[in-house]
Order: C-alpha cells, then structure tokens, then sequence
C-alpha cells in the first residue's frame, strides 16, 4: 500500500546519473542478492552516500536520471535501500518503467528549488512537495492513477495477481 505522504532529507545528483553508477558494474554478480548490492548503491557517484542514508530520504537529481544500460536491478536496490522516492526533472525511459514496475516511486519536477540537505514532505495523496522549513514552498507534481495503483501493489506483477487484470 502507497502512504499518503513520505518525509526524508534530499540527497542531491547531478545529470545523466546512469544506471551503472547507481548499481555499480564491477559487482554485477550480486544482482541475486539486491540487499547486498544496496549495500554499494551510487558509492562510485557519491560514496558518503549510502552510509549515510536513512529510511524515506529522497534522491533529488537534474536531467535524466537512470539513463544508460537499463540495469533492471538499479530501481531495486534504491527500493532495498530504504530511499522513499526519487526526484528528477527527468529519467530515463526504460528505468522509469522498470522503477514503476517494482513498485517504486519516481516523481518528475523541478529540482532546482530543492537543495542537498534540505528536509523534504512529499504528498502523495494531494500530488505536492513541500519543505517543512519553508511554509511558502509549494511544489505541485504529476503522478497518474495509474503510477499510484501499480507503486500501491508494491508493483506491477502484484498488482495483475491480485486483479488478475492488465485493466490499469
């Protein structure tokens, strides 16, 4: 089940992040083991990372975040990781079905007015980002019915066994 709201802190990333920086290349054999390979997740991009982390933080990026390869396992292991949502002005294609299929949620907005640090509340219930120590800041996002049916089934494979339907 989809929570109405997640709040973390915003861990910031440039452009063009690929799918093997977040999923390093070199430990591609733990692919089996995602808890393991979670363990080493964007530790080449920004290695204090994923020591760091904690439950519900964001991933905030630029352009085109998950591009590249289209690692399958990449969108798994920042779900394994505890990260409650990624942030991006964009992604790539392939990642962002293969993150909406396993169930993790991807949202699309201006990162720009969101700085590496800064607490964030994401509403998924009303569609907005807000900044708890900015009550002016509004931010207001798009994530289809659709998106929130298939990430509140934990996934699309879930989702079609419960409803036993492709009707999204």
């Amino acid at each position: 089940m989809i929570r109405d709201h997640i709040q973390g802190k915003a861990w910031k990333f440039g452009s063009n992040v690929s799918t093997d920086s977040i999923a390093p290349g070199r430990l591609i054999s733990l692919r089996a083991n995602p808890p393991e390979y979670a363990k080493h997740l964007l530790e080449d991009t920004r290695p204090e990372f994923i020591k760091n982390v904690k439950k519900d933080d964001f991933i905030v990026a630029d352009k085109n975040f998950g591009c590249g390869s289209s690692r399958e396992i990449a969108p798994l292991i920042i779900k394994e990781a505890g990260v409650g949502a990624v942030l991006a002005k964009s992604f790539g294609r392939i990642f962002y079905r293969n993150a909406i299929n396993n169930g993790m949620i991807l949202i699309e907005c201006d990162t720009d007015k969101i700085s590496d640090g800064e607490e964030l509340f994401v509403d998924i219930a009303n569609r907005v980002i807000l900044k708890p120590n900015d009550p002016g800041f509004k931010m207001p996002f798009t994530l289809s019915d659709k998106e929130i049916k298939i990430v509140s089934e934990d996934g699309l494979l879930n989702y079609i066994e419960k409803y036993n339907s492709l009707d999204i």
